[in-house]
């Protein structure tokens, strides 16, 4: 088991893609803590699962668009499981709204969630090393083939995803010192509660299987492989860069 004897705090964990990478990094040998705001039923399922298979997890609940919860995730989370050794942060908003219709409280939902986030958490995660004079860590955040390419009326949601591009590629360069590996998952179209509504729309769906050369929505498990040899020491030299799960879909996009 790649991960065997590390632990691994994964934002937005209680569905969807972020819950399938739980479960694999503690299929790989990590011990977890999940996130979300609400410990619900499905979060509750994933924690019996992985301890059913003998793995070490908690769950802690944090509204992340509160810088001072972003904070608290991790000094929680080190309080309960001893440390952090790979920080995921996937959590995430995203809202179908025209640009003229945008409001300002959705506007900055979505920012806060997606980016600013991402970049305290980060920030806690990176001081924990240092206090505990580690010099290594993994930082991998969950972005999008929209970090990359244009999606008509998600323009906050592409803003932010723009913006953890850059972001990673910034701190991989000034966490190296650290021994801090810093990189992005950029998912293509997953099959996931999000994306409810599309799987109900089948002429939407068959133009966007149409623009997927694999042919298939993906699934969280694709994103999770990815997410798992990023985390692991296959990937010692890997930092600065964005790994894209999406089917081939970034190769002719576009919208119809």
């Amino acid at each position: 088991m790649r991960l065997e004897n590390k632990v691994a705090l994964v934002t937005g964990s209680s569905q969807g893609i972020g819950r399938g990478i739980a479960l694999r990094l503690a299929q790989e040998g990590a011990d977890i803590i999940l996130h979300g705001r609400d410990e619900d039923a499905l979060a509750q399922e994933t924690e019996q699962q992985i301890r059913a298979e003998g793995g070490r997890v908690c769950f802690i609940e944090a509204d992340l668009s509160q810088v001072a919860s972003c904070r608290r995730l991790v000094s929680e989370g080190v309080a309960r499981m001893g440390r952090i050794d790979i920080l995921i942060n996937n959590a995430g908003a995203q809202k179908n709204a025209g640009f003229l219709d945008t409001s300002e409280q959705d506007y900055d939902l979505i920012l806060n969630v997606n980016l600013r986030a991402a970049f305290f958490v980060a920030q806690t995660y990176v001081q924990h090393l240092v206090d505990r004079g580690e010099k290594k860590g993994c930082i991998i955040n969950n972005s999008s083939v929209h970090e990359e390419l244009p999606f008509p009326n998600f323009t906050s949601y592409c803003a932010s995803k723009g913006g953890l591009k850059l972001m990673m590629r910034n701190l991989a360069i000034e966490l190296a010192p650290l021994g801090i590996r810093v990189n992005n998952v950029a998912p293509g179209a997953i099959e996931t509660p999000i994306n409810a509504a599309l799987m109900n729309q089948p002429e939407v769906l068959a133009r966007l299987l149409e623009n997927i050369p694999a042919s298939r929505l993906g699934q969280p498990r694709d994103v999770a492989g990815a997410v798992a040899f990023l985390a692991s020491a296959d990937a010692d030299y890997i930092t600065g860069t964005t790994l894209y799960v999406d089917g081939g879909l970034l190769w002719n996009y576009s919208e119809q």
